[in-house]
This record gives structure tokens, C-alpha cells and sequence, in this order.
């Protein structure tokens, strides 16, 4: 791709502050339309299905998980191929009929087909605003960027997922709080056709200026490589991703259950479904930008520790007061991972190859919702929704000491980073 002389790109968030703002808000349409399943998902599967084996309830999260994933790694290859702007609508298109599916649904299987589609809209157009942004960020306030994005789609969770509480509770599981989720994938794909610009051009513009071990153009086999096993802060980047959304898969699928059980409110059900969210997304931006000036490894460790620490909490909890506590730490602990571990992508990553390393990033982290509805839903069914939370916070441990010993700073500012063997 050749840059027109006249017409230079620049790279950084003031020189790109009106489409950075348009694909903030972008993300935050397609955390919406996430959020919109939130609260009552787990409920329509427990009171109109009359599913009563939680792995089978938990099917549509691991029907969403694994597209996602796979979905995740098809995107950044696509976007490195095609550009960036075709996948962003293709996402959106896949996402329009996902409430409807929802509302008609006859069965259980509606639900779960649906929840396939919206993996493949959720892995199309939230990948590529993720790597959208940081094509236009450039590298100096890449975790900035990452915090704003993120902060916008998981606000948006926290929004919808509380607004649907109240929605589910005046006019029942069904039809409403899906037509919010409706509205939100209709305005999304408004948005992207006719305003947001290609950025392709952007990360062409960086990779003349990198430098690094890996700079040549990689194939596609070795960038999953590298990412997946053999760069240790990539793969280690992929492993905390992987089980950080384990964790969340646990908290989507199984928490609105432990709480009605508890004889809560849907009410206060939709708030403690939207406080996790909420603290997770406004934390990411103070720890976005944090991790610019200090580097990544502290705040993936620390937060990997906190959210165990809250999955134990919550546990050993068993009221409101309680549960929301623990939700306030899992949300601040997620908040010091997520625009983190991407942040540690983009460093480390060539621009030439740098969309299909997130791809992988996040073919690894959001099969951790499969792999969070699959284990929770054997340990909860074999031993009750407490013990799988246990389980799940015996695993979050461990991934950051994991990070701990095997990753290396991957940012320090005014040095690029170079990839290790």
C-alpha cells in the first residue's frame, strides 16, 4: 500500500481523534449488543426452557465461546488481507439477527444457533476495533488506547445488562430486552458504513519505522507460533487472556443462578450482572494509560491474583452485600488485565503481522468462555455452582503466577520491544 505524499498518515490519538472517538463508540454499540444477554440469558434458559442440568444451560456460551474464538483468528487475517473497514460491517450484518433469533426462539437450540452468530459478529467487529485503534494509536499510548476501547464495550455490558434487569422485570424475560440489543446492532452498522475509514494505511505507516527481532513479514503458521507457544510474553499474553475469559464465562453463565437461588431480586440481579462490568470497564481507564508509564507484567499479575481473590470471595458469600464486594474486586482485577494483555500484543508484534497475532491473542482468550462453560458446567452439575467457582479460582491463580515466572516487560517507555526466541 503505497501513502500518498499529500495526504501523509499520522499516527497517534490526537492526530486521529475524531475516528478513534467514532470507534469508541463503535465498541461500545457492540458491547451492547453482549450486554443485552447478560441478566436474562441464563434466566430464560432456567424458567422457559426448564433446563436443569447446568452444562446443557451453559451451552450457549460455549457455543459462543468457540466461534468466537475461531472467529477472533479469522478476523485479524482478514483484516491484514482485505482491510479492516469490511470485516467491521461483516460483523455487524452477522449481528442484526441475533436478538430476533432470541425473541422467536421456539427452543433451546434457537438460542444456542443464535448465540453461534453472535460469536462470529462479536469475534468480526470487536477485533477489529481493537485493531483499528491501535493502527491510529501508534505506539506511545497504545495502553491508552486499549483502555478506552475496552472501557467503552464492557460500560456498555455493565449498561445493557442492568437496563435489561429492569426491563425483564416490568415486562418479562421476553421480547424487550432483546429489542435493546436490536437497536444496538442497527445503529452499529449505520455508524461503520458511512463513517468509519480504512486504517490499514496506518499500520503500514508504523511498520516502516519498527524495529525488532521478527520485523520480516511472517506467515501466517509461524505468527500462530508464536503467540500460541514459542514468544514468552506473547503466549504468556494468550494463556492469562485464555483463562481471564474462563473466569467471565463462569460469571455470565452461573452467577445470575447462584443469586436467584439466594432469592434475590431480578433487580438486583441486573445489578450485580452490571457492577463486575462496570468496574471492569471504568478501572481499564486508569489501568490502560497506567501501564504506558510503569509497563504491562505488574498489572497482568496483580490482576490475575485479584480475581481469584474475588471468585474465593464470592464463594464464600451469600448476600448482596457480599456478592457485590467481590464483584467490585473481580471487575477492578479484570480491569488491570484486559487492555494490558492487548497492549503486550501490539509491543511486542510487528505492524506487518500484528492483526493476525491479536487474532490469535484472542482466538486463545475467548475460548476460555468454552472452555469456562464446559468446566463450570461439569464441576456445578457434579458438585454445585460453589465448587466450580472454587475450581475456577484455583485456575486464575495459577495463571498469574504463571505470568509472573514466565513473562517478560514487554514496555518501557522510549524502547521497543523485542520479541525473545
Amino acid at each position: 500500500m503505497r501513502l500518498s505524499v499529500d495526504n501523509p498518515v499520522r499516527l497517534g490519538l490526537r492526530a486521529n481523534a475524531a475516528q478513534f472517538t467514532l470507534l469508541v463508540a463503535v465498541n461500545a454499540l457492540v458491547g451492547g449488543l453482549l450486554g443485552s444477554e447478560r441478566t436474562v440469558l441464563p434466566l430464560l434458559a432456567e424458567r422457559e426452557f426448564r433446563l436443569t442440568a447446568y452444562t446443557a444451560a451453559l451451552t450457549y456460551i460455549l457455543a459462543f465461546g468457540a466461534i468466537k474464538a475461531v472467529t477472533n483468528f479469522a478476523a485479524g487475517a482478514l483484516a491484514d488481507r482485505y482491510g479492516r473497514k469490511p470485516v467491521l460491517i461483516a460483523g455487524w450484518l452477522a449481528g442484526i439477527p441475533v436478538p430476533l433469533i432470541i425473541i422467536w426462539a421456539p427452543s433451546w437450540g434457537w438460542v444456542v444457533a443464535a448465540n453461534v452468530l453472535l460469536g462470529v459478529s462479536q469475534g468480526l467487529a470487536w477485533s477489529t476495533t481493537v485493531i483499528m485503534k491501535i493502527d491510529l494509536a501508534g505506539p506511545a499510548r497504545r495502553g491508552l488506547a486499549m483502555g478506552l476501547n475496552e472501557a467503552a464495550g464492557y460500560l456498555a455490558v455493565a449498561t445493557t445488562a442492568l437496563v435489561t434487569g429492569w426491563l425483564a422485570a416490568d415486562h418479562g424475560l421476553r421480547p424487550a430486552p432483546f429489542l435493546l440489543g436490536l437497536a444496538h446492532a442497527a445503529l452499529g452498522l449505520g455508524l461503520s458504513v458511512a463513517f468509519v475509514r480504512e486504517t490499514h494505511g496506518h499500520a503500514h505507516a508504523e511498520g516502516a519505522t519498527h524495529t525488532g527481532v521478527h520485523d520480516q513479514a511472517l506467515p501466517t503458521r509461524q505468527v500462530a507460533a508464536l503467540a500460541s507457544w514459542r514468544e514468552p510474553a506473547l503466549s504468556s499474553a494468550s494463556q492469562a487472556g485464555m483463562v481471564n475469559n474462563l473466569n467471565d464465562g463462569l460469571a455470565w453463565g452461573l452467577f445470575p443462578i447462584l443469586f436467584a437461588a439466594a432469592g434475590l431480586s431480578l433487580t438486583r440481579i441486573g445489578v450485580l450482572a452490571a457492577l463486575y462490568p462496570a468496574v471492569w470497564g471504568l478501572g481499564q481507564l486508569v489501568t490502560g494509560p497506567a501501564s504506558d508509564r510503569y509497563g504491562r507484567k505488574p498489572f497482568v499479575v496483580t490482576g490475575m491474583l485479584a480475581q481469584a481473590a474475588a471468585l474465593a470471595w464470592i464463594a464464600l458469600a451469600d448476600s448482596f452485600a457480599g456478592w457485590a464486594g467481590a464483584a467490585v474486586l473481580l471487575g477492578a482485577g479484570t480491569a488491570a488485565v484486559y487492555p494490558t494483555l492487548l497492549a503486550a500484543i501490539g509491543d511486542v508484534a510487528h505492524p506487518t503481522w500484528r492483526a493476525r497475532a491479536v487474532g490469535v491473542y484472542r482466538l486463545w482468550r475467548d475460548g476460555g468462555f468454552a472452555v469456562g462453560a464446559l468446566l463450570a458446567g461439569v464441576v456445578a452439575d457434579l458438585a454445585g455452582i460453589r465448587a466450580a467457582v472454587w475450581v475456577v479460582a484455583a485456575v486464575t491463580a495459577a495463571s498469574g503466577l504463571l505470568v509472573w515466572a514466565r513473562m517478560y516487560e514487554t514496555h518501557r517507555p522510549g524502547k521497543v520491544a523485542r520479541p525473545g526466541p
